[in-house]
């Protein structure tokens, strides 16, 4: 049993709340030199302490919604040395995974997974006595897939293992939206329902009869003040609360007496973002995610977010020309850079909540109605509108424009790396997919997506692109040169920021050895740009991209060089064949050859070997 764990269960219960300062302060010193999100792992600290008190974990398990917020639990499970390095290579990742520890029954790093994955557990062995515990986000109550969970629940024989937190601090990344916020919002801390059942229970007690009377009476309290109940009894949940998430002396006889209780039971706690770190707690929205921040004042380290940056400038841009663009979003206002774009056009900014393929969807009933949708999400986050992408918009035709921030590798992880996307969408027939390789041609490339009134993804990475570069126009399926080599130096495939990367690799061959390459930006995935392709068949090509070899711009040449006589290719990508850590992105990089160094050595070696 992991120390802190022993700690926790040998300690008498009046010294509980300084030991969830402790584990507080932990986080926070953590976050503050690594980055990571502080805001809501802080606002669960006694919601964690009071679980691992009650519950024998790992026997009975915890499983989080989003592991953003279970950084407590990491602390307590065994992982304070590796905590030291959250998100860094060879430390903890910022995220639960079974491989991880025997405490994490499940990746949790997308919201909305956790009470399907306790259920699947309840399901597996429904006779058993352990309870098995999803701890789920207010923000998550308006995810689909939570919603199905939900409804499939009651319907479990092993359901009555379930105990359902619902974690409430009216808040997911930004504030939440949606009649289901709306409805919990109305519940304040117990005070009002439970001190008026309380008062009555009490009174009622040593009337004789009267148990059957009360019961009736209960639910007709609730209904009148806690209308949130009943949305989970209907659907066959008893519902508890609400209580104060972040005092113990409520939660940990709440918990005691829900353990003995057979479920499904969901136990509403309201929390505070933020809480006991001063700063996080003003202004969540901002402390929710940060690469890091003084942990006595939090002022923030910049953290270089120039294409987010450009795409929102060149989006307000359009859209105070055109009255019909409109934009949507599913609770990534913030991280996106959307939040400027809601704060001049209140009225034409979408943000649907936790809910990626009904925001797709949504979007494209706005473009059928005669608008011009931007649907933005983060890569890892399209993933789950693929389906939408197909057949909501390519097969309608819709004119939608689909942004997509985060695309290529990420601090993260594997929960978060946008390096898998463009295996499906080069796959769609009637999709545009193209990237820019500045910040600079973001307002280019958005009137080139929005002049072809037909479904178009414009990828781009965190962080900053290639400077500024020349004035080149777009045209649809055209690549353009950015460096003129040798007739029989190797050409250099880029899209993207490692556009930017390309550029540097080249002038490393020249420097070093001698070579004077030509740097291709590919500006389209789809359609790729053959023609030009074909045009160098007689010279070695090499691409370099922030995506998986396996479906990206590799592929793509490849495929457009097949049907002639050409020289080797050789593709610098993430590999298909294994799964890509959390870490630091630049020493990711280094570990996996894809800096301008590792690539130049590389290609050098390879021109040897191809003569």
């Amino acid at each position: 049993m992991p120390d802190m764990l022993d700690e926790l269960r040998a300690l008498e219960v009046e010294k509980l709340p300084e030991f969830a300062d402790k584990i507080r302060n932990k986080i926070i010193d953590s976050v503050s030199r690594n980055g990571g999100h502080l805001a809501s792992s802080c606002g669960c600290v006694e919601l964690i302490v009071a679980l691992h008190r009650i519950f024998d974990t790992p026997h009975e398990k915890i499983f989080f919604d989003v592991g953003h917020q279970a950084y407590a639990h990491k602390l307590l499970t065994g992982r304070e040395e590796g905590f030291v390095r959250l998100r860094r290579i060879d430390g903890v990742s910022g995220f639960t995974h079974p491989a991880e520890s025997v405490f994490d029954p499940a990746v949790s790093g997308h919201a909305g997974t956790a009470l399907s994955a306790a259920l699947g557990h309840c399901a597996a062995n429904p006779d058993a006595e352990e309870k098995i515990i999803a701890v789920i986000g207010d923000g998550a109550m308006g995810c689909g897939v939570t919603l199905e969970a939900l409804n499939h629940a009651a319907t479990l024989h092993g359901s009555k293992r379930l105990i359902v937190i619902l974690n409430d601090n009216r808040m997911s990344i930004s504030g939440n939206v949606g009649a289901l916020s709306r409805a919990l919002n109305r519940v304040i801390a117990g005070r009002s329902y439970n001190c008026f059942r309380n008062f009555f229970k009490h009174l009622l007690a040593p009337v004789p009869g009267l148990k059957r009377f009360f019961s009736r009476l209960d639910d007709l309290w609730k209904s009148i003040l806690l209308p949130p109940s009943l949305i989970f009894e209907t659907l066959g949940f008893r519902y508890f609360g609400a209580v104060n998430g972040n005092d113990l002396k409520q939660l940990l006889p709440t918990l005691s007496r829900l353990k003995e209780i057979d479920g499904p039971v969901l136990l509403h706690v309201i929390t505070e973002k933020g809480h006991g770190c001063g700063y996080a707690a003003a202004d969540p929205t901002r402390y929710h995610g940060i690469s890091g921040c003084d942990p006595d004042t939090g002022e923030m380290k910049s953290a270089g977010n120039g294409f987010s940056e450009a795409f929102a400038k060149a989006l307000s841009l359009a859209a105070e020309k055109d009255p019909d663009i409109v934009a949507v979003c599913p609770a990534m206002l913030e991280g996106t850079g959307l939040s400027s774009f809601a704060r001049q056009f209140p009225d034409r900014c979408f943000d649907v909540g936790i809910a990626e393929e009904h925001a797709l969807t949504f979007a494209c009933g706005l473009a059928s109605a005669g608008k011009k949708p931007v649907c933005v999400f983060y890569d890892t986050f399209l993933q789950r509108a693929l389906d939408g992408v197909y057949h909501d918009a390519v097969l309608a035709g819709v004119p939608l424009v689909i942004a997509v921030d985060r695309a290529g590798a990420v601090a993260d992880g594997p929960t978060h790396h946008g390096i898998y996307n463009c295996s499906f969408l080069r796959s769609i027939p009637n999709l545009t997919v193209l990237s820019p390789a500045s910040e600079c041609e973001m307002v280019p490339a958005l009137e080139l997506a929005f002049s072809l009134a037909s479904p178009v993804v414009i990828r781009y990475p965190k962080g900053n692109g290639a400077g500024e570069l020349e004035n080149i126009p777009w045209e649809c399926g055209r690549s353009v040169i950015r460096r003129q080599g040798n007739a029989d130096s190797p050409v250099l495939w880029a899209i993207g920021g490692e556009v930017k990367t390309a550029l540097e690799v080249a002038d490393l061959l020249e420097n070093k050895y001698g070579m004077n390459c030509s740097v291709a930006d590919a500006r389209f995935l789809k359609p790729f740009d053959a023609v030009l392709a074909r045009s160098f068949a007689d010279r070695r090509q090499f691409t370099i991209e922030d995506h998986s070899l396996c479906g990206g711009l590799y592929s793509a040449l490849s495929e457009a060089l097949a049907i002639l006589p050409h020289r080797e290719v050789y593709g610098f990508g993430w590999s298909a064949e294994e799964v890509i850590p959390h870490g630091e992105v630049s020493l990711l990089r280094e570990r996996k050859g894809l800096t301008p160094t590792a690539i130049a050595e590389k290609i050098a070696g390879l021109m040897k070997i191809f003569e």
